[in-house]
């Protein structure tokens, strides 16, 4: 699920999460094809003139919307998303100054808004008034559209209650430092639990937060993100797994380079489902399909979708 952090403080505590969020975002500008090697040290399985059949398709899940096209994290890419014909969104929430849920991936505006200031440190009545879509504009301008610098950082509760009912599924992936995670679980069950959302979201994370979730909301399913470090870049199975139980997950949210057949069987052996991102290739539906995967996480659901409605011909 790349921003550069703000001075000071703010820099000393978000040095750590850049770096990750540096990873992720380099994963989703891939566009990859069949025989990587996995996290067991086996190469992924070519799908090329395997027989499929229509049925337990992968689900499909825009990635912060559908960011490929529209500003991330936006009720514009959201909206874009479903439209497209995704199953369901991906977003990231962390707490405004107020305590209330907002929806952005970064520590700060800097990236998305040119403020270098964190989000800490504005209420989410602040964040509701400040544009977040120029920048994409700006950056693609092929996609640009006037619209989008009209977008701001919406609420939790705001994507609940506009979004939410034409979704199948909803992965919430929560950001914050050690000593937020719980006052942030505390208020995004909160408010899974006043939208009945309890059966259409999963909480998704890199950190410990998945586990508090669990103790708080154990109806609430759950999801481990695991990717490849440049301190571990070789990650076994056992240790994905393990990860899990720890973290009490109900799936396993896999970077591409850690997807094998061999991992998602085990998985499966184990009751984990398993779940890919962030990949934009339409060559990663068959394989998804043939390995028996959850979902795709992709930034362009569109052509994702037209991947798969080659499965659905007779």
């Amino acid at each position: 699920m790349n921003p550069r952090t703000a001075t000071g403080k703010t820099r000393a505590a978000t040095t750590n999460r850049d770096s990750h969020m540096a990873n992720k975002a380099d994963a989703t500008r891939e566009t990859t094809t069949t025989g990587e090697t996995s996290a067991t040290g086996e190469t992924s399985a070519t799908v090329e003139g395997a027989a499929m059949s229509n049925s337990n398709l992968p689900l499909i899940i825009g990635h912060r919307g559908a960011s490929a096209v529209a500003p991330e994290n936006t009720l514009a890419a959201f909206e874009r998303a479903l439209r497209d014909g995704a199953d369901g969104i991906e977003f990231d929430v962390r707490l405004a100054r107020d305590g209330v849920p907002v929806v952005i991936h970064d520590a700060t505006l800097r990236r998305t808004a040119g403020i270098d200031v964190p989000i800490a440190s504005l209420s989410s009545s602040d964040l509701a008034s400040i544009d977040v879509g120029s920048w994409f504009n700006r950056r693609h301008p092929a996609r640009a559209a006037d619209a989008y610098a009209r977008e701001t950082v919406p609420t939790l509760a705001r994507v609940f209650e506009s979004i939410a009912p034409r979704c199948r599924v909803l992965y919430v992936e929560l950001k914050c430092d050690a000593g937020e995670i719980n006052r942030l679980v505390e208020r995004v069950v909160a408010e899974i639990r006043a939208h009945k959302l309890e059966r259409r979201v999963v909480i998704e994370s890199f950190t410990l937060a998945i586990l508090e979730a669990k103790r708080i909301a154990p109806d609430v399913r759950t999801s481990a993100a695991l990717q490849r470090r440049p301190t571990r870049p070789l990650l076994l199975a056992r240790t994905l797994f393990k990860h899990a139980r720890d973290y009490r997950a109900d799936e396993l949210a896999l970077s591409r380079s850690l997807v094998s057949r061999r991992t998602v069987e085990a998985a499966r052996a184990r009751g984990l489902q398993t779940v890919v991102w962030t990949v934009d290739h339409p060559s990663w539906y068959g394989r998804a399909h043939a390995l028996g995967l959850h979902a795709i996480m992709t930034n362009d659901p569109a052509r994702m979708c037209a991947a798969r409605d080659a499965f659905r011909q007779p």
